[in-house]
């Protein structure tokens, strides 16, 4: 559905590159969530304390480095893939150079967007998880920084899913990538 239905209107916008209240907002969330993340990883596989630099841990981070990368493109495919999956229009995807993006000019229910919001840091996490647990003894860190990463980087779309599921079952979202409308009959 692209045309907003009769009787709704705007009732909450979020645009994380114009408004700085809640841009810092998701920004501390994502550095708790990293925290709390990075501490958990550190009970299940404490770092040797010894630092050696060699091509090993340069090929090492280098390959983290890709990882992350590639991961932040899934985590947007996977988006735009449930967003033409719910509205069979083609998702637009971006980057603003803060955030990437995807994005829709489509209007979705509560329960698709929440699907949309949580379904990459949802798939992407468990891939990750199993991917560390089966190489903890050769990679954990080097995926436990992508698990890390997957979750403190849906910091925002953990926000916008509480938004939304503190809304009426009635809302509607566009989410055009750099800022989600919702709308209500109310």
């Amino acid at each position: 559905m692209i045309t907003l239905p009769n009787g709704y209107r705007e009732v909450r916008r979020v645009d994380l590159m114009r408004n700085r209240k809640e841009a810092v907002l998701i920004n501390l969330l994502a550095l708790v969530i990293a925290g709390g993340v990075a501490a958990v990883g550190f009970l299940i596989c404490p770092p040797f304390l010894e630092v050696q630099i060699g091509i090993y841990t340069v090929i090492s981070m280098i390959v983290t480095m890709i990882g992350i990368i590639g991961y932040m493109v899934l985590h947007e495919l996977i988006h735009g893939v449930f967003m033409k999956a719910f509205s069979g229009l083609k998702p637009r995807y971006g980057f603003t150079g803060l955030y990437a993006f995807a994005g829709s000019n489509a209007l979705f229910d509560r329960t698709q967007y929440l699907i949309i919001a949580f379904a990459p840091v949802v798939i992407l996490g468990i891939v990750i998880a199993v991917l560390t647990a089966a190489f903890y003894e050769t990679a954990f860190w080097d995926l436990y920084i992508i698990q890390i990463v997957n979750l403190s980087g849906a910091a925002g779309d953990f926000y916008v899913g509480f938004l939304i599921a503190r809304a009426g079952n009635d809302i509607l979202v566009r989410d055009s990538g750099t800022d989600m409308t919702f709308y209500s009959r109310k």
